[in-house]
């Protein structure tokens, strides 16, 4: 087995060398170029020290320099660390060193804070600042490219599919893990992906499939608008389109702008847009049906599928998505820890939210252990043992929580919960680490938020617990109107419970409503619970 994400795009590169690899901010790179400049990062790399087992920061936003630099640190059999750019000083020192990072490519933007944290990463021995436009070149600092330019490629070299593929991962609770793949099996596994779901025969080496790509036509286009610095961004919608030899699309522009969005899918006919739940969705929908009624509808013919994964993408959404064209929605449930299920919604079959078939090897288990039978009502947490990480890096406690065996099977338990329904598929409730426990019942936040979501007037909401004397916690939610809606708002909290009455059980729906001007979230759309309670709580004057 020879996968490995720089060998595999070497061989691509080869036989398209022409073909567009990447777009974004004005800048268009055949598959030759993306090569030869990842080969180039990997000389200046190389020159500083660093080779196989190092590790690369990449404190970018979404752009073509985001993958170059990820195909230079591949090249010299690396593993590059995802920054998240959202942290502060403790947080990038804490992530750096936990990575052992020896390098860190970051945008002149973030200089400041590189400079404020370099004297606390003595493991770094390269700085190289992508210039943006926004600050001068940091002292002690290397012009990335400038530096590429002058470098000599570095030439190709055999790697093994050994090589460790790093994500960071934050979740909703404690600090930020690396879950460690094997990397030639990651590949592979994307390889796969990406061929059966075109109904391709499987390739069992990058051979095999390079003598498959003229079978996949036209190749995929995909814009992900959601991070790159986060497993959905990054794998469904660049790491994925790219092992089929396709274009990723790219703005770096922070902050979801749905018509910037929807422009960059007419002028580059793109055809997977890459999102994260409602949190994305709504807003498109909104800009769709805004530009229709103005009789200007935007051109949306060449998208084939919207993909998501990480939140709750609700039926009502997507139905209002497909109302605009006729492309497959593509809802993934998973996390960095591995790939749970899936449902595919079409104008023929809207799925109920939050309802998906489960990937071969996925199991739910109850906490002592027992399979939940299907139909029982029964809650267990969802486990996968199709390819599961080797663990978490330098946490070998963590790792022996998450990944661990049952009757002689190695499974990955992210701390997903759900019921198995009596078809067998499953439906989502939500992570363990952020339930409710309110008077001896078990509440997950997700199950009462998309209650609230179905409100017209409700734009977003989070649900969080509180400390009640008679309980032990009671159901808050936190909860925001729509651009359209919040000065004309036709609800207010106790119509807002009594709405959620209709869709949820008693002691589900929330005592409390906060209102507050934006619901705060994650870059890739993930819930802030923290902030979230932290907001009810001084709503109710604790």
């Amino acid at each position: 087995m020879d996968f490995h994400f720089a060998t595999l795009f070497e061989a691509i590169a080869d036989v398209q060398p022409e073909r567009t690899a990447l777009i974004g901010d004005g800048k268009r790179v055949k598959w030759r170029e993306f090569d030869d400049r990842g080969a180039r990062v990997a000389a200046v790399l190389t020159e500083h020290g660093l080779g196989s087992d190092s590790k690369v920061g990449i404190y970018l936003h979404n752009s073509p320099e985001y993958l170059e630099a990820q195909h230079g640190v591949f090249k010299i059999r690396g593993c590059p660390i995802n920054v998240n750019y959202r942290y502060k000083a403790d947080e990038l020192v804490y992530l750096l060193d936990n990575a052992d990072a020896e390098a860190v490519v970051f945008q002149a933007q973030y200089a400041a804070r590189i400079w404020e944290i370099r004297s606390r990463l003595p493991k770094v021995r390269l700085f190289l600042q992508i210039d943006d436009g926004t600050e001068s070149l940091l002292k002690g600092a290397v012009d990335y490219e400038r530096s590429i330019r002058a470098a000599t490629s570095m030439p190709r070299i055999v790697r093994s599919p050994e090589d460790i593929y790093m994500l960071y991962t934050g979740g909703t609770t404690g600090m930020p893990k690396g879950v460690m793949y094997p990397g030639g099996g990651f590949c592979q596994f994307f390889v796969t992906m990406g061929t059966a779901g075109r109904g391709l025969p499987v390739p069992g080496s990058i051979a095999a499939l390079v003598a498959l790509l003229p079978q996949i036509n036209p190749a995929p286009i995909s814009l992900p608008a959601c991070p790159q610095m986060h497993g959905t961004g990054m794998w469904l919608g660049s790491l994925m389109p790219l092992a089929m030899g396709g274009t990723v699309v790219t703005t770096s522009k922070l902050g979801l702008d749905p018509d910037l969005l929807w422009e960059l899918c007419e002028t580059h006919r793109v055809s997977e847009l890459v999102i994260v739940g409602d949190t994305f969705a709504k807003p498109l929908l909104a800009a769709l049906d805004q530009a229709a009624a103005r009789g200007n509808p935007y051109d949306v013919s060449s998208l084939k599928q919207i993909i998501s994964s990480g939140v709750m993408w609700s039926a009502e959404t997507k139905s209002g998505l497909l109302k605009h064209g006729d492309f497959a929605l593509l809802d993934v449930m998973g996390s960095t820890e591995g790939g749970m299920g899936s449902s595919v919604t079409t104008r023929a079959e809207v799925v109920r939210t939050a309802k998906f078939n489960l990937n071969e090897g996925v199991r739910v288990f109850t906490d002592d252990g027992r399979p939940v039978a299907p139909g029982s009502g029964e809650i267990g947490k969802v486990a996968t043992s199709g390819f599961v990480p080797l663990g978490y890096y330098k946490d070998p406690e963590k790792s022996a929580a998450t990944f661990r065996e049952v009757g002689g099977t190695r499974y990955s338990f992210p701390g997903d919960y759900a019921t198995v329904e009596a078809d067998g598929s499953i439906t989502l409730l939500g992570r363990g680490s952020v339930c409710i426990n309110t008077g001896g019942e078990k509440v997950f936040p997700e199950e009462v938020e998309e209650a609230v979501k179905r409100h017209p007037d409700v734009f977003d909401c989070l649900v969080v617990g509180v400390p009640d004397q008679r309980f032990g916690e009671r159901v808050v939610a936190v909860a925001s109107f729509g651009d359209s809606v919040r000065e004309i708002a036709r609800v207010d909290e106790a119509g807002l419970i009594e709405f959620t009455r209709d869709h949820l059980s008693g002691y589900k729906v929330p005592r409390q409503v906060v209102f507050v001007e934006r619901v705060r979230r994650a870059p890739n759309g993930k819930a802030d619970y923290k902030w979230a309670k932290q907001a009810a709580l001084v709503a109710v004057g604790r």
